[in-house]
């Protein structure tokens, strides 16, 4: 499948050439992932085209800003599911890669005292070439010179492109902290991982949904091939959303959001508490259990007395937390998908940001997709229901699987090592370089 093949630099397709993937064991395993690395900017394994379009054929985006805000993000793209056998096979080869650096004795930290950037000219720059050309994404013919050139740069936006940072080519904090992860903590997230993704080794239907937690990125997949792929905002910290398998069920366009009383009691009140017109501003009506609507007034909002009403915030693109399209899934979680009004949050690195529900990057696409196997509801129709501003249901004709997972290291047949950070803590490792930067108060875009 053409994935947006863009043009090869003459010195990357010089590079690649010179690497050829023969046999099996670690050291053409090595050499395999040095190579799927070495070509990842030129053939397009990340850009804008999939940032804009969420699509893994670059389908045009919408001839609006609709979801402008996750244009700056990059993904590297593979036509391969992350939940198939070949992700199995490829994270097996990124295993045997990492077994051999940490016998060779794992990494060096490197000198975190200098932010590096392209056309620097410091003693640390030569430390960040080696690192790079011992994980594969710079070629070791690009010698070892103390400047910050455009080799260097293309390496550093490669490899902040396979672990889920924006690849700005600026080694800040973020950065920092993740090449100074041990191989030994890279090696236990991917023995760890394997076992997750081995774990889905059975039939997942010739249609299913796959939400990747710690990516915070979502794949639809139609016999074997991912067809599109969406940013995702996922649960905080403290709201996670849940791993799960469950079914797309339906989709509510221009839905009604009832508010939870987890979100009446940590959220609205505190709100209300300091902006007596935020419900009103909101357009968030209260109604009481006789189903009567009630003045924001005639609530002590000095006490939790609002948690006995029922808060309903009315229909609307533009302000509704739902955004456009609410896709509910069947679990016992109380958890689903949906757009989103807030759209800059797809331009973020770090996208937990939810109450434990899935927001969606590019939704219209991935409404076309869910429903179109059912002929009542073509692109016009769809466009349609979300403009005309009602409550209109639609069902695709069979319920569609879904898996919310939790998967932080993997490989793809490409030959391209992955990884995430482990934000709800369950590999055991410590915390990974997103939650390392903002613990140490460096929120800076790098």
């Amino acid at each position: 499948m053409d994935v947006g093949r863009g043009p090869d630099s003459l010195k990357e397709r010089e590079m690649a050439r010179e690497i050829k993937i023969t046999g099996t064991g670690p050291e053409a395993d090595r050499r395999r992932f040095i190579a799927g690395a070495a070509g990842l900017l030129g053939a397009g394994w990340f850009g804008p085209a999939l940032a804009q379009s969420g699509t893994v054929g670059g389908q045009a985006e919408w001839a609006q800003s609709y979801d402008a805000g996750g244009q700056k993000t990059r993904n590297i793209i593979t036509a391969h599911p992350i939940l198939s056998q070949a992700t199995v096979q490829a994270t097996e080869g990124a295993i045997r890669v990492y077994q051999e650096i940490v016998a060779r004795g794992g990494h060096t930290p490197l000198p975190s005292n200098q932010r590096l950037t392209l056309g620097t000219r410091h003693a640390n720059v030569q430390e960040l070439r080696q690192r790079l050309i011992e994980l594969g994404d710079l070629s070791s013919n690009a010698g070892n010179s103390n400047v910050f050139d455009s080799y260097v740069d293309q390496a550093v936006k490669r490899y902040q492109a396979r672990h889920g940072l924006t690849p700005t080519g600026t080694v800040g904090a973020q950065t920092f902290a993740a090449l100074n992860t041990s191989a030994q903590i890279r090696l236990k997230q991917l023995e760890v991982n394997l076992v997750r993704l081995r774990s889905y080794s059975g039939n997942l239907g010739s249609r299913h949904v796959t939400t990747n937690i710690p990516a915070a990125y979502i794949e639809t997949v139609e016999n074997g091939t991912v067809a599109t792929r969406h940013v995702a905002g996922v649960g905080k910290v403290d709201r996670q959303s849940p791993i799960m398998n469950a079914k797309i069920l339906d989709v509510n366009f221009n839905p009604f959001w009832t508010v939870p009383a987890s979100i009446i009691k940590k959220d609205l009140i505190p709100l209300m508490r300091k902006n007596p017109n935020y419900l009103t501003e909101q357009k968030i009506r209260i109604i009481n259990r006789q189903g009567q609507e009630i003045p924001p007034a005639q609530v002590n909002w000095s006490t939790e007395e609002a948690t006995q009403y029922m808060f309903r915030q009315d229909p609307g693109g533009e302000y509704n937390s739902l955004g456009f399209v609410r896709i509910n899934i069947a679990n016992p979680h109380g958890v689903y998908m949906h757009d989103t009004p807030a759209k800059g949050i797809f331009g973020d690195d770090y996208r937990f940001v939810s109450s434990g529900c899935v927001r969606v990057q590019n939704v219209r696409d991935y409404i076309y997709w869910i429903l179109q196997d059912n002929p009542q509801w073509t692109r016009d129709a769809i466009d349609t229901a979300l403009r005309s501003g009602q409550r209109i249901d639609a069902r695709p004709r069979e319920p569609i699987p879904v898996y919310w997972v939790y998967i932080t290291a993997w490989g793809t047949p490409e030959g391209i090592i992955q990884f995430r950070d482990d934000i709800y803590g369950r590999d055991g490792v410590g915390p990974g370089a997103l939650t390392e930067a903002l613990r140490e108060g460096d929120d800076r875009p790098e």
